[in-house]
């Protein structure tokens, strides 16, 4: 018989304590995966639309073939799989802040999506998302200057709703600007948030990019009563 409860693995990370863990739901008739830093909930599998939503609505939006993508964060591996589920994609580059991530993928204690450690074209890669798209040499250290078709980001709670001080500086006009340095022409950059869609956020954005909009992802969870909104933001270079 399945266990109802069990932890994973359980670390120590410079912004908290993080845990993996498994449960057995008995409203969606199967185990769930979810991951906590402290007492907030990072992912859950039970619902995943909108990390989907970050990569295909992303991808959608870029132009040309042979794309290379980089995603901030991990997580559960959703918006990663989406990408590679692109076949105009090219390359991956996955950035994590938090190592356990991606040993929890490498080690396969995340069943989910075993295609992310198999597949060439994916990199996962611990690092500081914030810093790099911060800096010039940019989001892949062994190849400086390097630009991305896409890049989509899924870190944050919300623009508003931060893990940690590392990125406050991101949502700016000028965060903003100094990523679309590490974008392609053209390029899309992507951005998740556990939130419905804040104008103040397209502002921000369109004072970096050449357009920016955001898109309503509205879903249900067999866990809640009433459906979750959130939003995919949107912006091209």
């Amino acid at each position: 018989m399945a266990r109802l409860f069990e932890e994973l693995d359980f670390r120590a990370t410079p912004i908290g304590e993080l845990s993996l863990r498994r449960r057995h739901e008995p409203r969606v008739g199967h185990d769930i995966y979810e991951i906590k830093l402290d007492e907030e909930y990072l992912m859950s599998s039970i619902a995943a639309n909108s990390e989907i939503a970050l990569a295909t609505l992303g991808l959608a939006a870029t132009t040309g073939k042979a794309l290379d993508v980089a995603v901030g964060g991990l997580g559960l591996g959703y918006t990663a799989k989406a990408v590679l589920d692109e076949p105009r994609v090219r390359s991956l580059l996955v950035i994590d802040y938090l190592e356990a991530v991606i040993d929890w993928h490498k080690t396969g204690l995340i069943p989910l999506t075993p295609e992310l450690v198999h597949d060439s074209r994916c990199t996962l890669a611990q690092g500081d998302f914030f810093a790099h798209a911060a800096s010039a040499e940019g989001l892949d250290p062994a190849t400086p200057n390097r630009q991305f078709d896409a890049i989509l980001v899924d870190i944050d709670h919300s623009p508003e709703a931060l893990l940690d001080d590392r990125s406050t500086s991101f949502y700016t006009p000028e965060g903003f600007a100094n990523l679309a340095r590490h974008l392609a022409p053209k390029g899309i950059f992507a951005l998740w948030s556990d939130a419905p869609p804040d104008p103040s956020v397209v502002e921000r954005l369109a004072a970096a990019f050449a357009d920016a909009w955001s898109e309503e992802i509205i879903f249900g969870v067999p866990t809640r009563d009433d459906p979750v909104t959130q939003t995919v933001y949107l912006a091209r270079k």
